[in-house]
């Protein structure tokens, strides 16, 4: 599968050194909004968040949980393509050939990646050579930028 650098706007933005932004990377590359725009979408969702005592809340540099990403994705038109079931194993890859045509975003085992018309988008490669499974994915809506 190709493979391109992108950052999601990140540097541009005025961002510095490594964290854990994967999904505001993926949100901002798949649906175009800017690094920033995405960056504060989502510290608000983690504002809005119930924790439990010891518990910290979702942040746009040090991750996100899953519930607060499919409640932003699906505030944001996004569609959910779940491709593994308990007990299903793996059948769906990080590989253009298994994936759909479009804008996506492809949930992994503690990553999110954006991948556009079969080309990966992010700061790394991590499709582990085709193996890596996937777990479902977002359509990316065209129009709801």
């Amino acid at each position: 599968m190709t493979y391109i650098y992108d950052d999601g706007g990140r540097a541009e933005a005025g961002y510095k050194g490594k964290t854990g932004d994967c999904v505001t990377r993926a949100i901002a590359i798949a649906t175009g909004k800017t690094y920033q725009e995405v960056y504060d979408l989502v510290n608000r969702a983690g504002k809005e968040e119930r924790v439990k005592a010891g518990k910290k809340r979702s942040s746009a540099r040090t991750g996100v949980k899953r519930k607060s990403v499919r409640d932003l994705l699906a505030d944001l038109g996004a569609e959910w393509v779940p491709t593994m079931a308990i007990g299903s194993g793996c059948r769906v890859h990080l590989k253009a050939e298994e994936l759909p045509k479009g804008r996506i975003i492809a949930s992994l085992s503690g990553h999110i990646v954006a991948v556009i018309d079969g080309v990966i988008r992010d700061t790394y490669d991590p499709s582990r050579g085709g193996t890596r499974c996937v777990y479902g994915y977002w359509i990316i809506k065209e129009g709801k930028e």
